[in-house]
């Protein structure tokens, strides 16, 4: 199966990008005080609980990259000081994250990547990210279906996540590590979703033709379905089995309106 929505985007590590950026004379006094910050983490981790929310004031926001945000990165960098592992580790962000608000819970998700190498954190945050998939705020739904979650969140909340971001609008090339946890069931899901949508007279959203395609068995009962939508809804239908390379041609006769 050919490679689907691959994010090159993302980086598990946003400190080296940090550092050039802080490097510039003009960020020197939030340099010296995310190092200081990081010292004060490394020898009494209880210290991050006051300094990770200060950092946007300290460090700024803006973008760094086309995944993360200059406070993110900071914060990412406060996260990676903690010396702590296992359920300890866990109990600590999973407080940040409670008590944060959106940006503070970003980070702390965009980060579980950064943690779990080699395997610091375990599944322990999974609760964190099933809580975040939970909400009805996008960034940070986003952010919750990153590395970690691509590589723990369990089969059918991955595809139960994905399907969310569908509805939500969430463009699938987001979703870390689709093009390798894409499978039949996920299609078949999807698949079901179009069908809905095309019984409807709504179009489909482009990005999820790419995984339905993937699967021919699903594609081709998902176009044999749509031959049972009235011909109210034949443009959504040319549409549809267009994208599924059916073409235009095998919609001239769709099923009339009882």
């Amino acid at each position: 199966m050919a490679p689907l929505h691959p994010r090159p985007r993302a980086l598990l590590d946003p400190r080296p990008a940090l550092d050039s950026l802080l490097a510039e004379p003009s960020r020197s006094s939030a340099r010296a005080w995310l190092a200081d910050a990081v010292e004060r983490v490394t020898a009494e981790p209880t210290a991050l609980r006051a300094l990770f929310p200060a950092v946007r004031r300290h460090c700024g926001g803006g973008s760094l990259d086309d995944y993360w945000s200059i406070d993110e990165a900071a914060r990412a960098a406060l996260l990676a000081a903690l010396p702590l592992r296992g359920e300890p580790l866990a109990h600590e962000i999973t407080g940040l994250y409670r008590h944060g608000d959106p940006a503070e819970r970003r980070a702390v998700l965009r980060t579980l990547g950064l943690l779990d190498r080699p395997g610091a954190i375990g599944e322990h945050a999974l609760p964190l990210v099933r809580a975040a998939l939970r909400g009805n705020d996008v960034t940070v739904i986003e952010a919750a279906l990153g590395t970690y979650a691509a590589d723990r969140l369990p089969a059918h909340e991955y595809r139960h996540a994905v399907l969310a971001c569908v509805f939500l609008a969430l463009p699938l090339e987001r979703v870390c590590g689709l093009a390798a946890r894409a499978d039949a069931e996920l299609a078949r899901m999807l698949a079901d979703f179009a069908h809905e949508r095309l019984a409807a007279g709504r179009d489909v959203p482009d990005d999820v033709w790419p995984l339905v395609r993937a699967f021919p068995g699903v594609a081709a009962r998902l176009a044999a379905a749509a031959h049972t939508v009235p011909a109210a809804r034949h443009g959504a239908v040319v549409r549809a089995l267009t994208a599924l390379d059916a073409g235009p041609q095998a919609v001239e006769h769709p099923m009339e309106e009882a």
